[in-house]
Order: C-alpha cells, then sequence, then structure tokens
C-alpha cells in the first residue's frame, strides 16, 4: 500500500501544473471572485459585442500589461480590415510599452492557431493575444484543449480576442464580455469598462464597471458616468486612441 501511495503522489506531483502557470497575477476590483487574480498558464477568453471592438482591445491590453513581459499579438488580415491595427500611442497611454509587442499578421484562423502554438513554446513570452474576428468551425474543443495544454505546460497566458463571434465551448478558464462605458472628462487615461465575468472556474461570474488605471496598473471600481464613445464607424486605431485618451 505504501509503494502504491508513493506511485500516487509522484505522478500527481508529474502532473501537475508548474509554479508559474499555478500563479495568479492580481487584475484588482475582480480578485474576489477570481481566487486572487487571473490565472497564469491558462486560456481566457474576452468577447466584444458590436461597436465595442475597441473597448475589448483596451480591456486586453490591461491583462497583458498585468501579466508582464513580451506579447506575442496575433491578428488574422481579415480582422485588421475590419478593426484597424493596433496604434502605438494608444497603447502607450494604456501602459503597454510598444517594444513589448510582437504584431504577428496571418491569412486565417488556421494560421493564428499554428503561430500561437509556435508561441506558447517560448516561456520568455507573457502572454499570446489572439485576436479573431468571426465564427470558425476550426476554433472547436481539440483546438481549443490544445491552447489550454500548451499554456498549461508552458506556462504562457492565452488572450483569445473575439469579435463578431459568440461562446461555443467551456475549455477556458475565465470568459468575459466588454463594453465601453463612460469617461468623465477629468479622468483622463483612465478608460472605463462594463465587464461581464461569464464564466469562472475559480469561483462565481460576476457583473463590474472598472476604470483601468494606467498609473498603477489595476482595473478599479468606478461609478457610471459619461460613455466613452464606441468605435462606430472609426477606425479600432482612432476609437483605442480616444478610450487611452479618455
Amino acid at each position: 500500500m505504501t509503494g502504491a501511495m508513493e506511485k500516487i503522489a509522484t505522478l500527481r506531483a508529474v502532473l501537475a501544473p508548474t509554479g508559474r502557470a499555478q500563479r495568479r497575477v492580481s487584475l484588482g476590483r475582480p480578485d474576489g471572485v477570481l481566487a486572487g487574480g487571473l490565472r497564469r498558464g491558462a486560456l481566457h477568453e474576452v468577447f466584444a459585442p458590436p461597436s465595442h471592438e475597441a473597448a475589448a482591445t483596451g480591456f486586453v491590453v490591461g491583462l497583458a500589461v498585468r501579466l508582464g513581459g513580451p506579447v506575442l499579438w496575433i491578428t488574422q488580415d481579415y480582422a485588421l480590415l475590419e478593426h484597424g491595427v493596433q496604434a502605438a500611442t494608444g497603447l502607450q497611454e494604456l501602459g503597454l510599452d510598444p517594444a513589448r509587442l510582437i504584431l504577428l499578421r496571418v491569412p486565417d484562423v488556421t494560421s493564428a492557431l499554428r503561430a500561437a502554438m509556435d508561441g506558447l513554446s517560448c516561456a520568455a513570452l507573457g502572454a499570446v493575444v489572439i485576436e479573431l474576428s468571426g465564427e470558425s468551425k476550426l476554433l472547436d474543443l481539440v483546438a481549443y484543449r490544445k491552447l489550454v495544454l500548451a499554456a498549461g505546460e508552458s506556462g504562457v497566458t492565452v488572450l483569445l480576442l473575439r469579435f463578431s463571434a459568440q461562446p461555443s465551448v467551456g475549455v477556458a478558464e475565465t470568459r468575459w464580455q466588454v463594453r465601453a462605458q463612460p469617461s468623465p472628462s477629468s479622468h483622463w487615461g483612465k478608460p472605463i469598462f462594463a465587464v461581464e465575468l461569464q464564466r469562472n472556474r475559480a469561483g462565481p461570474g460576476g457583473s463590474w464597471v472598472l476604470e483601468w488605471s494606467c498609473d498603477d496598473g489595476l482595473f478599479r471600481s468606478a461609478d457610471r458616468g459619461a460613455v466613452v464613445s464606441a468605435s462606430g464607424e472609426r477606425s479600432p486605431a482612432a476609437a483605442l486612441a480616444d478610450i487611452s485618451a479618455a
């Protein structure tokens, strides 16, 4: 019996995630339902309703700031045509040094997933962002599980940013839906988001109006007020700049 228990203990140690993957990074206000923060080395989804793509992008930038390290941002060509490219000035205003960003353009979802898997093999990265627009049958349970396993092995966090899409599988550690919210003119550099945590493996969901503090890089509770303009017909680069300047 003792030998069997030792084998079980050894197996658990082998299967346990690495120390980096077990760590959680504080986000601020949502930490209470996240067991202390966003789990590293896991897959997190962020969805944007139509015309709120820039807000969701800004939210993901905030997550990347918290995670630290270089960020591989993978974008399919169609998403760039629809929503524009990230503006370096907007990223800087949100607290993400553009020098940390590695922007990779790919032609389709297949290439995006392949590039993400390659990126997840590099433990030096802080996060891999996969920005996709529209529904795709390629984002099935098998694809999700591959991303989850690769993230768990390397400790690199996957941030899957989805536009014009609906959740289809329940594998992600967390799932968020983000909308633009009011940002008083006096709150320069502090964009506000309406955030709904729809899925949370660590506990219950939640809904907050959060202010991103660029000074200390945390999401704090915000009073409801005037809205940051949604992207509408403007390019996401311009909309992101608006959010960062709000």
